[in-house]
């Protein structure tokens, strides 16, 4: 494709805010934070600033509390000193004329009473996801949570308000509820998760009402053009999370009840493996949303340059957010203009610590010879 026919690199209008490209860093979990503090550091300021040609960057999910601690190495956006590391991150972005949202994340189920001096992990019901989660031991079993009681669902709520006045005070430019991925606004949409038989289980509505209820208290702090959400409505098999036959049914409530908000984006990601024969499951994700939410739509999931750009031209997206094609390629955005090599990423340093596999990929030299 000729530089000057990429959809990808066209500029784009997002609520208010304008993007230079159509190119995101999607947020990855990097396990590089101080793990006393659950804060950034200076790697941090490294790693986002080198990406900042990106029309806008998602930070790797940020717990929203103590309690939605779920791995080890991982920042927090609830403390001081907290935010303080990630000002740094947002002011070096913003030098370079970067776009930053923080992703709001709480883990839920997926988690292990050693990240909270014993106790059981909160869950919407005491329900095993069965998988393992990475504690400064090593690889771990999860157990069983414990199930939330109304009042642990309303400080959970509160705890998201508080970590999206704790962004605004980091200088973030927006924030990204982490609705995904098997976390917990996932573990309450899923019926083999939530078994509660209150305002929050049951049927549809009840089971997307904690979703709507912080959605609502992150919209007291930011205006709804600068909150967005993120959804893997055909996960199956991975992050403790069973699809059911109302899986797409529960996603089609969410999303377009979501076109009663002006949300800065909805974040789709499609399937991560193999769906085919299973009715119950889409597969293309964004292509079935797209006649029924009327915001912008980004797009998620192994994209290439190639597949970004067409996503864009048929119209089934509006943004197309890249991993590990950013985790390999800070200047992924010259790259694609320029046509030049993308550089391969070391699988082996993805939830490493230090510098090694992720402030040293360089980038690309165009050869003047």
């Amino acid at each position: 494709m000729s530089q000057t026919n990429q959809p990808l690199l066209e500029p784009y209008t997002m609520g208010d805010l304008p993007l230079k490209n159509r190119i995101v860093m999607a947020p990855m979990t990097r396990n590089r934070a101080d793990n006393k503090h659950n804060a950034p550091t200076d790697l941090h300021i490294k790693y986002y600033s080198q990406r900042a040609g990106a029309g806008l960057i998602i930070t790797e999910g940020a717990q929203v509390s103590a309690r939605a601690v779920g791995y080890i190495h991982t920042p927090g956006i609830y403390t001081d000193e907290q935010v303080a590391g990630w000002k740094k991150v947002t002011e070096a972005v913003h030098e370079k004329d970067g776009k930053i949202f923080i992703q709001l994340w709480h883990c839920g189920r997926l988690s292990h009473p050693k990240f909270h001096d014993g106790e059981r992990p909160l869950a919407p019901s005491a329900v095993n996801p069965q998988t393992q989660v990475y504690t400064d031991e090593g690889f771990e079993s999860t157990t069983e949570p414990k199930e939330m009681s109304i009042q642990e669902i309303h400080e959970t709520i509160q705890e998201f308000r508080h970590a999206a006045e704790m962004a605004k005070k980091a200088g973030f430019d927006g924030v990204e509820l982490h609705s995904s991925n098997g976390y917990l606004f996932h573990q309450f949409f899923n019926e083999k998760s939530n078994l509660r038989t209150d305002d929050y289980g049951g049927s549809i509505p009840n089971r997307a009402r904690f979703f709507f209820d912080v959605l609502e208290a992150v919209g007291e702090i930011w205006p709804e053009n600068r909150i967005a959400c993120r959804f893997n409505p055909s996960l199956n098999g991975a992050f403790g999370i069973t699809a059911t036959e109302e899986s797409i049914a529960i996603f089609d409530y969410l999303i377009d009840k979501l076109n009663a908000y002006d949300l800065a984006y909805v974040h789709l990601t499609e399937p991560m493996n193999d769906v085919s024969g299973i009715d119950y499951l889409l597969d293309e994700v964004c292509k079935h949303y797209r006649p029924i939410y009327t915001g912008t739509i980004m797009a998620n999931k192994g994209f290439t340059q190639e597949k970004g750009n067409k996503i864009l031209k048929e119209g089934y997206a509006d943004l197309v957010s890249f991993a590990r094609l950013f985790v390999s390629n800070p200047d992924l955005p010259e790259r694609f203009r320029k046509n030049w090599p993308l550089a391969e990423w070391d699988e082996e340093t993805f939830y490493s610590q230090g510098a090694k596999g992720y402030t040293d990929y360089p980038p690309y030299e165009e050869d003047k010879s």
